[in-house]
């Protein structure tokens, strides 16, 4: 008789995150990630992340995360020039859900961007607990890879969407730990022709 998984219950965590084909998702402190952008920039992969963010009520990222996204988004959002997808991106990181895990940022610091809804947690495990027993849609990591490993050890992450970019980077910030052994099983796998990367969404089996 085979052996019967408990459903998980709550809201569904997922963790975005693009890597390299030799699996960094950044290099140097600031996680520069110019070596992605031809793929990010491109109309599928507005398309294709369009369908993982509607679905989204709370999303998580770091100090680096933050500071990088509050220091262009804006702009970006508010030029006439982009797309209207990107536009409607923008919109949505400016105004949902958003908690900042940070050891150094204050509530203060969050105040000063132009992004409203956000707040400083310390505790990543308990914090993301406590979100998944509350009502709402589903919790999203963006592309930080410090969270996403602590979140993977404590066994918090029910999906994952990772997009390889066929670039190597030769070293920088690992997504997954050296010390993780797991089982996923692939959901969908998505490629998109015009930058190479390939898109491979995973879920808890």
């Amino acid at each position: 008789m085979p052996e019967i998984v408990p459903a998980r219950v709550g809201r569904r965590v997922g963790a975005e995150v693009t890597v390299s084909m030799d699996g960094y998702s950044g290099v140097g402190p600031d996680d520069d990630m110019s070596w992605a952008m031809e793929h990010i920039a491109s109309s599928h992969s507005e398309i294709y992340y369009e369908g993982i963010w509607r679905g989204v009520s709370t999303a998580i990222l770091g100090r680096t995360n933050w500071e990088g996204f509050t220091s262009v988004w804006p702009a970006i959002t508010n030029d006439q020039s982009s797309s209207a997808r990107t536009r409607d991106l923008g919109n949505w990181l400016a105004t949902v859900e958003k908690v900042v895990f940070s050891t150094t940022l204050e509530q203060e610091d969050l105040e000063k961007s132009e992004w409203t809804n956000a707040r400083i947690s310390r505790d990543v495990e308990t914090e993301v607990g406590a979100l998944k027993s509350r009502p709402g849609r589903d919790i999203l990591v963006l592309n930080s890879a410090s969270i996403i490993q602590t979140l993977l050890r404590a066994d918090l992450i029910d999906d994952l969407y990772l997009t390889v970019v066929p670039s190597t980077l030769g070293g920088g910030r690992r997504v997954l730990p050296d010390d993780y052994a797991s089982k996923w099983q692939l959901a969908t796998a998505t490629a998109f022709p015009s930058s190479g990367a390939v898109a491979l969404h995973y879920q808890r089996p």
